[in-house]
């Protein structure tokens, strides 16, 4: 550990420190997308193979205070709709996947979350269609799938939580617990599979614990935003997000 630590550049560690901070706080005031932002970032600092593995492990670390302080809005049915075939996902992901079959569906991805600018009119609209709670059955296996691959899809759930009627503190709770046990699984699996080296376990903590400060941030500021205020900023984050996912996939076909 002595000689792993020496090889460790602490600049970049408080680097990584403050891309977790910074993407945690955008992510707890607009609904998920920390781990979208960070994608393009890590992906220049440490490679696009060990990204996946630090930003699930980083998320990880920092779920338990997400699910502590916004425990109280969690919509529990949901969970139990979501979690158990997403947990099946997250392993199957980690097993089967390879990044050619994943590439066109991470397009149809962006181009949906491009979308919701036009189906939310940019905030104005309270719902674009009606999500009923069978839904997040599918959307939990495909989710875990893809964002066990590539590190983070968050996003791509806020429309339906929204048109289900589900925002702010309620939204980031319920996302939180759901992301909680399929990082467990996400986690464990790269670990099987051997995916997580010591290196990248020691960014991963690094990432997690300033993810952590930003939670804390982030909470403090969606107290004082309205329901249209975070609808807008769900929105933009998943424009964005979108736009970053579209980039990264055709990068992919192209190379």
């Amino acid at each position: 550990m002595a000689e792993l630590l020496k090889d460790i550049d602490l600049v970049f560690l408080l680097i990584v420190f403050g891309i977790g901070m910074i993407s945690f706080t955008l992510s707890t005031i607009s609904g998920g997308g920390g781990a979208l932002l960070m994608i393009p970032i890590l992906n220049f600092f440490i490679g696009a193979t060990k990204t996946a593995p630090v930003i699930n492990l980083g998320t990880l670390i920092s779920r338990p205070s997400r699910i502590i302080i916004f425990w109280k809005d969690i919509v529990w049915k949901v969970f139990w709709y979501y979690v158990p075939i997403a947990i099946l996902g997250s392993v199957l992901a980690a097993w089967l996947f390879s990044e050619i079959k994943i590439v066109w569906i991470q397009i149809v991805v962006a181009l949906f979350l491009i979308s919701t600018y036009f189906q939310y009119r940019f905030g104005k609209k309270e719902q674009s269609f009606k999500t009923k709670l069978w839904h997040f059955i599918p959307l939990g296996l495909i989710i875990s799938m893809v964002g066990t691959f590539t590190g983070g899809m968050g996003p791509v759930l806020n429309p339906f939580y929204l048109n289900a009627g589900i925002s702010k503190e309620a939204l980031i709770g319920t996302k939180s617990i759901n992301s909680f046990f399929i990082g467990l699984a996400q986690v464990s699996s790269y670990t099987v599979f051997g995916l997580l080296t010591p290196e990248l376990w020691i960014y991963g903590f690094t990432l997690g614990i300033g993810a952590t400060v930003g939670n804390l941030i982030g909470k403090n500021l969606l107290k004082k935003m309205t329901h249209v205020l975070f609808r807008k900023f769900v929105i933009v984050i998943m424009v964005i997000s979108g736009c970053l996912l579209l980039y990264k996939s055709l990068v992919t076909i192209l190379s």
